[in-house]
């Protein structure tokens, strides 16, 4: 597990220490930096997967869009390297770029790595999935890869979930991870049917990669309506930009898991539950990081550590980017679900809408009766 990561040089960050846990939370204002904390997770991963490669690109891989070199240095940098260190098993592993702007690259120069590479970032497929906010909406076709069996996994964007499912159908799902109403079913595709009738709507799903074709499909039945197959359009975006989610989580096993915008198109219950859902994969092994909006994804988190007990609060910590130049807040998650801190405009402004309407209405009730006089 990353314990630690620390950014020098790159983008927003001149210099940023922050812990990382089983199951961290990024949330905060827009272009804070929560974004970029994880291109620098990617950068690294792209730096471990193949220990011959001579550069990491700054567009198109894991949906990175950061431009040339001088995008990827910050702007007060004093020198041209971008250092991305992460504490693994109480050791530091550094990784070193070289932002050339001179020469107006789209990519950086690997200058350091560690050897060996670390196995949670270089592991294929499964082990280490990334999920981009930009998620595959509806489709009636999906893409199917190249790629061994083994390194197959969901996509960046989804698109390969049907392919996904359909190698990996009848993998066998840990214990710990079955729906709490399924717990003998065994089968991915089975628990994944499960998990999404409970966070999405009641669905089976059937995918298919047909002979011949390099192309696959996702098919839904809603249970009362069996006998026929609905296509993606007709049930909704909640589905679509859910079902990588819900396969990748059981599917990633000790990895890591790094999602973007996970409430995407869910309604408020089904946020809260999918925030429970990552919390179980997370305390179960797996490193989740989740880049979030939704205070409902964060209570869900919260309830999954106090409520269902699947993880333990001290595994959790949720960095609050306040769009300042200091450092993220960090907050941990207490007894009964308690915050540590609650710094201003922490998932506050219910509370404010709450209030200025009690107030308007306040004002409204105060003038009808000095009408009526």
């Amino acid at each position: 597990m990353i314990e630690r990561i620390k950014i020098r040089n790159f983008k927003c960050f001149r210099q940023v220490d922050l812990p990382l846990r089983c199951l961290t939370v990024l949330t905060g204002t827009n272009g804070a930096g929560k974004s970029s904390l994880i291109q620098a997770l990617l950068l690294v991963r792209q730096a471990s997967e193949d220990e011959r490669a001579s550069v990491v690109q700054l567009n198109g891989p894991y949906g990175l869009e950061i431009g040339e070199a001088d995008d990827a240095l910050h702007a007060a940098a004093e020198d041209q390297d971008i250092q991305v260190s992460l504490s693994i098993a109480g050791s530091w592993r550094d990784f070193n770029f070289s932002a050339v702007i001179e020469e107006r690259t789209l990519h950086l120069p690997i200058t350091h790595r560690p050897k060996p590479l670390p196995e949670a970032l270089s592991a294929p497929g499964m082990p280490f999935t990334y999920l981009n906010a930009e998620r595959l909406g509806p489709r009636d076709q999906l893409s199917v890869t190249s790629d061994e069996i083994l390194n197959i996994g969901v996509g960046v964007r989804g698109e390969y979930v049907a392919q996904a499912i359909t190698l990996r159908e009848r993998d066998v799902v840990a214990e710990a991870l079955r729906h709490p109403g399924a717990p003998a079913v065994q089968t991915l595709r089975a628990q994944v049917e499960a998990w999404m009738s409970d966070i999405v709507r009641p669905i089976r799903i059937e995918a298919q990669w047909p002979l011949g074709m390099t192309a696959s499909m996702i098919r839904f039945q809603a249970p009362n309506m069996e006998s026929q197959s609905l296509r993606p359009g007709n049930i909704g975006f909640g589905v679509s930009y859910s079902l990588p989610i819900i396969v990748a989580g059981l599917a990633v096993g000790h990895g890591i898991l790094i999602i973007e915008n996970p409430e995407a198109h869910l309604h408020p219950g089904g946020q809260s539950k999918l925030g429970r859902f990552l919390g179980r994969v997370a305390g179960t092994g797996a490193q989740v990081i989740i880049e979030t909006h939704s205070d409902h994804i964060l209570n869900g988190i919260r309830r999954a550590a106090v409520d269902d007990h699947t993880i333990d609060p001290s595994d959790l910590v949720i960095h609050y980017f306040d769009g300042s130049e200091s450092s993220p807040i960090p907050i941990d998650v207490g007894v009964g679900g308690r915050m540590s801190s609650w710094p201003p405009g922490f998932f506050d402004q219910l509370d404010q809408d709450l209030g200025r309407l009690a107030y308007a209405k306040r004002e409204a009730r105060r003038a009808a009766q000095n009408s009526d006089r």
